[in-house]
């Protein structure tokens, strides 16, 4: 390792996590599971997927084979503050004794706010970074248990929720370890009935977090071999997905998952810094936003890593991983780092992912998108990059 030698292990923290249950078939003990906490649950889904697929019919039958009482929340798109404190006046009387998110991120990250604002009944906006009123989250939240239905967001492992305001222009997190899941349930056939666009930039969107986690300056031992490991898996579901072959489905939702895990630990980078207002101002799934930019922003990092901090550890991990494409684990470093980006950019046309314009995104925009990149993610980017870098960037997928 060039200069990871240099650098010791260092202190680190690794943040709470939940219980996992992983593999095919694992849906089949979520009752079991609920009844553990009570006999009342509230279900909160996407608008129409997961209801209109195969295994709903089974789950409400067997809920109620076990005389288990639910009510279910239908979320239809990215969860906003007003939705979410809705959904709590509306269910506050219930007294559920668990809430399970069942879905892709926006439905988990739903479930998880709620889940944590039931018990108090108060606003979310007490609490959401950035925007809210600075009121510190005492909890308790109520239990938890997240079940993915897509592989991209890692929502099931994290402590955040991600609520968007396109009114306020914002893209915010509700974030506490209180809200961490108690469960997830990690089941690769529910991937089945996913669109293979959305699987596209669900699985975008992973592998972004995992990219971005082996290369935060917050990395340590811990992550570095999950998200190495996220990576080798993601890129056999990946590369067999891209030829609309699903027959690795399990892959996929583990380097979902992984990514959802080392993100927490980690934090993420400067992709996820652009996600961020440009899901705020614009209509672009989160994966999107991702997809679109991560063969820019990686080159770009590369480039400035080179220049500026050219023995950045950072830099031998961008390498390893484009080793890690080709199979060529002699390459040297140029060669590596130059195939990664390489990849990138041929899986940014291969995937057809669209452009940011096609969301109405114009030129006049940038500055805006640039002047709120600043967040927590960017802080954690392998370098501070220059406005004019970050412009750049989103100049070139227009």
């Amino acid at each position: 390792m060039k200069s990871d030698s240099s650098i010791s292990i260092g202190n680190f923290a690794i943040s709470r996590l939940p219980r996992i249950q992983f593999g095919k078939g694992a849906f089949a003990q979520l009752v079991a599971e609920i009844a553990v906490y009570g006999k009342q649950v509230l279900i909160v889904t996407g608008g129409k997927s997961f209801t209109r697929g195969p295994h709903w019919a089974g789950l409400k039958a067997e809920l109620k084979d076990s005389g288990i009482l639910w009510d279910l929340i239908r979320i239809p798109g990215e969860p906003s503050p007003e939705w979410i404190d809705q959904a709590v006046v509306e269910h506050r009387d219930r007294h559920f004794d668990v809430v399970v998110g069942i879905g892709g991120g926006s439905p988990l990250d739903a479930a998880k706010a709620i889940a944590g604002l039931l018990p108090q009944g108060n606003s979310v906006m007490d609490h959401l970074e950035g925007v809210g009123r600075g009121i510190c989250y005492t909890g308790p939240s109520l239990p938890y248990i997240a079940v993915p239905t897509t592989a991209g967001t890692g929502s099931e492992m994290t402590k955040n929720a991600v609520l968007s305001s396109t009114e306020g222009g914002f893209k915010k997190s509700f974030r506490d370890e209180k809200l961490t899941a108690q469960l997830a349930i990690i089941d690769p056939d529910l991937l089945a009935s996913c669109p293979r666009e959305q699987l596209i930039a669900n699985g975008m969107d992973a592998f972004t977090q995992l990219l971005e986690a082996y290369t935060s300056p917050k990395s340590n031992p811990i992550t570095d071999a999950l998200a190495f490991s996220g990576i080798e898996y993601f890129l056999l579901g990946f590369s067999q997905h891209s030829e609309a072959d699903l027959s690795g489905p399990e892959y996929l939702a583990y380097g979902s998952m992984i990514s959802g895990i080392c993100l927490a630990q980690t934090g993420l980078g400067a992709v996820h810094g652009l996600a961020s207002p440009l899901g705020a101002h614009f209509p672009i799934p989160h994966g999107v936003a991702c997809g679109t930019t991560l063969a820019a922003v990686t080159e770009t990092n590369i480039a400035a890593l080179k220049k500026r901090q050219p023995d950045s550890f950072a830099l031998d991990r961008y390498a390893r991983v484009g080793r890690l494409l080709f199979g060529q684990t002699d390459s040297d470093e140029s060669k590596a780092l130059s195939q990664l980006v390489d990849t990138l950019w041929r899986w940014t046309e291969i995937l057809e992912i669209p452009r940011l314009s096609h969301y109405g995104m114009e030129e006049a925009d940038i500055s805006i998108i640039v002047a709120e990149s600043g967040g927590n993610s960017m802080k954690t980017n392998p370098l501070i990059l220059t406005n004019l870098e970050l412009e750049q960037v989103l100049l070139s997928r227009l």
